[in-house]
C-alpha cells in the first residue's frame, strides 16, 4: 500500500501525470514487496510553494508513505533519485527545489477495516 503524493507549483497536464505515475510505478519496486499494483498517486498542481523564501521558480514537495516498518535506506535513496529525475524531466522542477518525505507505518485502513 504505497502512496506517492505529489505537490507541485506548476500546472500539469494529463499526459505529464500519466508519465509521472508510470515512473513512480517503476520506482516503487525499490521498496521490498511494493509494486504499482497497490500504488496510489494523488497529484496537486498550481500550489504556491515557497522554497528558501522564494516562489518565483518551480518547486515540489512529495510524500511517500508505505505500509510496513523496516524499509532499507537504500530503497529511499533509489526512490529519491527516480522521483526527482521524473519531476525534472516531466515538469522542469530542479532537484534542489524538491523535498521528499518518507514514512512507513503498519497503521493503514482499506476496504472498511485495517491491515
Amino acid at each position: 500500500m504505497p502512496v506517492i503524493h505529489t505537490h507541485v507549483s506548476v500546472s500539469t497536464t494529463h499526459d505529464q501525470r500519466e508519465a509521472l505515475k508510470a515512473a513512480y510505478g517503476k520506482a516503487i519496486t525499490a521498496v521490498p514487496g511494493k509494486s504499482e499494483g497497490w500504488l496510489m498517486c494523488p497529484f496537486e498542481d498550481d500550489m504556491p510553494i515557497y522554497f528558501a523564501g522564494d516562489d518565483s521558480k518551480p518547486a515540489a514537495y512529495v510524500e511517500v508513505n508505505v505500509f510496513g516498518g523496516n524499509v532499507p535506506g537504500s530503497a529511499w535513496e533509489t526512490l529519491t533519485e527516480k522521483i526527482m529525475a521524473a519531476l525534472h524531466s516531466e515538469l522542469g522542477i530542479p532537484e534542489d527545489r524538491t523535498y521528499i518525505r518518507y514514512t512507513a507505518s503498519t497503521d493503514w485502513g482499506w476496504n472498511g477495516s485495517n491491515f
